[in-house]
């Protein structure tokens, strides 16, 4: 499947370097985000690389809830355990979970279905910034710290009305960014179309830290930078 090249089994756990963490994330999510550079002072594999993982291992159910409670740090052995039917959990040896799933209904492992899923839904999320924060952050006049840029994945779910699609796209219904002092919570909500036709819903939530006033110069720096890292990726092996 699409995603070997992206993370190591090391005995029954799972273990992803910086280097297939910052490939997938400019390879299949087209995500920039400094945090997923290797050698990043806060390098952190990107959650839609759990999220796919979890999917490829456990399939897709028409109902799926994700929290991500911690960020994973390269080369971390990680169990991805099956607790009853609808709560899957991913953990390190030395119990720390840093995604909870809940899910319902019947389960796809339809590779063709579970791949195309996946890659709608990865490259809906890699166009988080600038293609919808940028505005919302402008509206409300504020912006994350040009110098320490931190946008953390907090939470996604989805409910589908069905498990046969092979070229699903997902579309933007609405976005709001809420301000909390120094912290931003950016809702996003999303249909899911397939051959033209609505077949499901979903919303994601991520939290931005270190909040300050709009700067328009400096904002128009850092999406400089971001397709600047786009040009420079485009023809790199993935």
């Amino acid at each position: 499947m699409f995603l070997d090249d992206y993370h190591s089994c090391v005995d029954d756990r799972i273990v992803i370097s910086a280097d297939q963490a910052s490939r997938f994330a400019k390879c299949i999510a087209g995500d920039f985000n400094p945090i997923h550079t290797p050698g990043a002072r806060r390098f952190c594999v990107p959650g839609d690389l759990l999220f796919a993982l979890v999917l490829k291992r456990f399939g897709l159910s028409p109902h799926m809830n994700f929290r991500f409670l911690a960020m994973v740090g390269a080369d971390r052995a990680l169990s991805f355990r099956e607790e009853g039917d609808r709560v899957i959990r991913v953990l390190d040896d030395d119990g720390k979970c840093y995604l909870e799933v809940e899910r319902r209904g019947e389960v796809t492992f339809d590779e063709s279905v579970v791949e195309a899923f996946t890659r709608c839904y990865v490259a809906f999320s890699g166009k988080n910034f600038p293609h919808y924060m940028k505005p919302l952050m402008e509206d409300c006049g504020v912006m994350f710290n040009p110098k320490r840029p931190l946008v953390i994945y907090d939470s996604m779910g989805f409910s589908l009305t069905r498990l046969d699609a092979l070229a699903p796209a997902l579309r933007l219904l609405d976005s709001r960014l809420e301000v909390i002092g120094k912290r931003g919570d950016v809702h996003l909500e999303f249909a899911i179309d397939a051959a033209g036709e609505s077949i499901g819903h979903g919303g994601k939530k991520l939290v931005v830290s270190g909040l300050c006033p709009y700067d328009a110069e400096a904002m128009d720096d850092i999406v400089d930078q971001f397709y600047q890292l786009k040009r420079d990726h485009a023809g790199t092996p993935c």
